[in-house]
């Protein structure tokens, strides 16, 4: 049976690690370095490095940094933010990246998924997704939340799936920080929608809220948190233990 995957999330503004609630009020927490070292040394199955502002402020990722954080990583890492074109994921591949993250490209120029995936294998494509609901219908954010694409998110998820993505990390903004638990009913709907891994991103505030969304929706393959790990409300060693005494598949 394959594996749960615990991933740790990085969301990186100007070099530092930030976090905030509903996509707002990014506080600094920590070096991406000194976290990614971390995290690789203490369980994490993989880690996620977002440059959070590459996209919204129109520019590329920042790969000094990245370099630096690949280093300390012995984990598959996964870098997202600011990839435009083929040339991003090649250039975001060299720094020590084993997947690329495509969020806000992709909405821009959907043929992006089909030709990384021919070039680099569907395995190296991740489709990043933030998603919120509006009027009762879950819909496409780019720009790091901040503009409603209008797209619905389950039928743009499963057309880009059907063009390369090899995986699919789904943002749920209505519950990004806010600790209450995964959005089960937006992850339900997604592993209905595709065959491939998806990785649930977005409300984790306790061990408890990963065993809920293993036993609840078994398909998920990944949950995805940031802050909880960052300050150390939760240990992964210890939510891996619990996720264990549960029946839960998981690398300990």
């Amino acid at each position: 049976m394959i594996t749960k995957r615990i991933i740790p999330c990085l969301d990186v503004r100007d070099g530092r690690v930030v976090k905030g609630v509903n996509f707002k009020g990014l506080k600094d927490v920590s070096s991406p370095v000194k976290l990614a070292e971390f995290y690789s040394d203490c369980g994490a199955d993989e880690l996620v490095f977002y440059d959070i502002t590459a996209s919204s402020d129109g520019r590329e990722i920042f790969t000094d940094i990245l370099i630096e954080t690949a280093k300390k990583v012995f984990i598959p890492l996964t870098v997202g933010g600011g990839i435009n074109t083929v040339a991003d994921f090649d250039r975001v591949l060299k720094c020590g990246a084993d997947k690329v993250s495509v969020n806000s490209g992709a909405v821009k120029n959907p043929a992006i998924i089909s030709e990384a995936a021919k070039l680099y294998g569907n395995q190296c494509v991740v489709l990043s997704v933030d998603v919120k609901r509006v009027d009762g219908v879950f819909r496409v954010f780019a720009k790091g939340g901040r503009e409603n694409t209008g797209l619905e998110a389950v039928s743009w998820i499963k057309y880009c799936v059907e063009n390369g993505a090899g995986e699919v990390v789904v943002n749920s903004m209505d519950t990004d920080g806010v600790k209450g638990g995964f959005d089960l009913e937006l992850l339900n709907a997604v592993c209905d929608a595709v065959s491939v891994p998806v990785i649930a991103s977005g409300g984790a505030g306790k061990i408890e809220d990963f065993i809920t969304l293993f036993k609840k929706i078994p398909k998920v393959d990944a949950g995805l948190a940031a802050s909880i790990f960052h300050f150390g409300e939760v240990k992964i060693s210890e939510l891996k233990e619990q996720m264990f005494k549960a029946n839960i598949p998981v690398r300990r």
